[in-house]
């Protein structure tokens, strides 16, 4: 009889595990989704809001790739997990059966008990839905006179972004005293404070929500901000104060859970033919000092990979590799490499160096005592990817970084290139003689 495999969840790690699946074998494939119909890319909704792309130009594939690849595709909502007899409920109580089981259900968006949070034009920013509630809730300036966002992380400063592109006015709350201060360290924190500043953003530091004040008809219609009460009128409230696994419909299924479902190296969780991949999975303990939840495109993708390869009878352990990760904070292109935290650790130190424009800058992360490489933030500065990778896994010294650095450099020809301004600045700090190499193209490409 033919193994029948279900993934809950149609987003990057959902499809690209049936898509391996199929790759490597002829098992039946199932993906579950109350969301859409059709996998889309996520990180591209605020392009449609923006009037950047529609919609359809969102979906990677054209409709007919599903029956082609025979992938068969169920818009439902799933209410249960019946592990024992390997059943799913829907919400409409109909049932499903299933041989392996893939929770690929994401994440959700915070709420922490605001009064006020429930109330019509207070939203988060991470779905379709929301992409669709926030075009009825903030149109245009006239029918949404203010927006008022909770919460200083990247979902935060994208849509601050979007509503801001139709000239709506946006006040921007973050509990902490630099915007996305815990994460980046004060020299880049302080660029993007100015950054959100000078594109006409309201940016209010070091102030919490207090609650949400509804008017006649239910509606928002101003917050009150916890430490100094002031109320600030709006008719539109966003809720991006980060987000969570997906995960309040397992709770009582018998998988473990713990912030997300928990899983071993191989992706398997504590139920025989029950795996997690993306975002609502959760490692015991993180990997090669990892996250044990990261919410990211790109180890979402290769968590569909590597369960694929163990779906079709070849175990395979996840090994993300070298962290990395890339963002925009409104025009301000953001990349890093490596690790490189808000504060230096115990015997690391940080090289900044930040252009007199305001808007590109570095900093670079180093093992005091030997020199070593261990991470580089850039701003408004391309770099390869696979270049730092190539570093950090020979475990390159800093100073090699700094020599080398045109190497990495991906900004297009006639691009300003700002190399040795950052090797003059690191030579002046450390008393350091490091002359820039000249770029090789050949040996880039040919390691590439």
């Amino acid at each position: 009889m033919e193994e029948h495999i279900v993934i809950i969840g149609n987003g990057i790690s959902g499809v690209t595990t049936a898509r391996h699946i199929r790759k490597l074998s002829d098992k039946k494939i199932t993906i579950i989704s109350a969301e859409t119909d059709h996998f889309f890319s996520r990180t591209a909704l605020m392009y449609i809001y923006m009037g950047h792309m529609k919609y359809e130009h969102t979906k990677p594939y054209e409709n007919y790739f599903w029956k082609k690849n025979r992938i068969e595709l169920k818009r439902a909502f799933v209410k249960t997990v019946d592990h024992a007899n390997k059943q799913l409920q829907f919400a409409d109580n109909t049932m499903m059966s299933y041989d392996k089981l893939v929770l690929a259900v994401g994440s959700k968006p915070n709420k922490f008990g605001w009064p006020g949070q429930d109330l019509e034009g207070v939203q988060g920013m991470y779905s379709k839905q929301d992409l669709d509630m926030l075009e009825k809730n903030a149109p245009n300036n006239k029918a949404c006179n203010r927006a008022v966002i909770v919460g200083g992380g990247l979902i935060g400063i994208e849509l601050a972004e979007m509503l801001h592109s139709r000239n709506i006015p946006v006040t921007f709350l973050v509990r902490e005293e630099s915007f996305w201060g815990g994460v980046l360290p004060s020299g880049e924190s302080g660029m993007i404070n100015r950054h959100i500043l000078n594109s006409h953003i309201d940016l209010r530091l070091g102030v919490n929500l207090k609650e949400i004040l509804s008017d006649e008809n239910g509606r928002a219609r101003a917050v009150v901000i916890a430490e100094t009460g002031e109320e600030i009128p709006c008719n539109v409230v966003g809720l991006t104060a980060g987000v969570s696994p997906n995960i309040d419909f397992l709770r009582d299924s018998g998988i473990e859970l713990g912030r997300g479902i928990k899983v071993n190296p191989m992706l398997e969780t504590n139920i025989p033919d029950i795996y997690a991949v993306g975002d609502c999975a959760e490692q015991h303990e993180g990997i090669n000092g990892r996250r044990p939840i990261e919410a990211v495109w790109y180890t979402g993708r290769m968590m569909g990979e590597t369960v694929a390869q163990t779906l079709c009878d070849n175990p395979t352990e996840y090994k993300p590799g070298h962290w990395f990760n890339s963002a925009k904070f409104i025009d301000i292109e953001y990349q890093t490499y490596g690790w490189v935290f808000s504060k230096p650790r115990e015997g690391e130190i940080h090289f900044h160096w930040k252009h007199p424009d305001d808007t590109k800058c570095i900093t670079i992360n180093t093992e005091e005592a030997t020199g070593k490489f261990i991470g580089i933030n850039t701003f408004g500065i391309r770099m390869r990817h696979q270049i730092f990778d190539r570093w950090l896994t020979e475990e390159r010294t800093t100073d090699y970084i700094l020599e080398h650095l045109k190497d990495a450099n991906f900004d297009p020809e006639f691009y300003a290139l700002f190399e040795k301004d950052i090797v003059a600045h690191y030579n002046k700090t450390y008393s350091k003689n490091i002359q820039v190499k000249s770029k090789s193209w050949a040996r880039i490409f040919s390691k590439a």
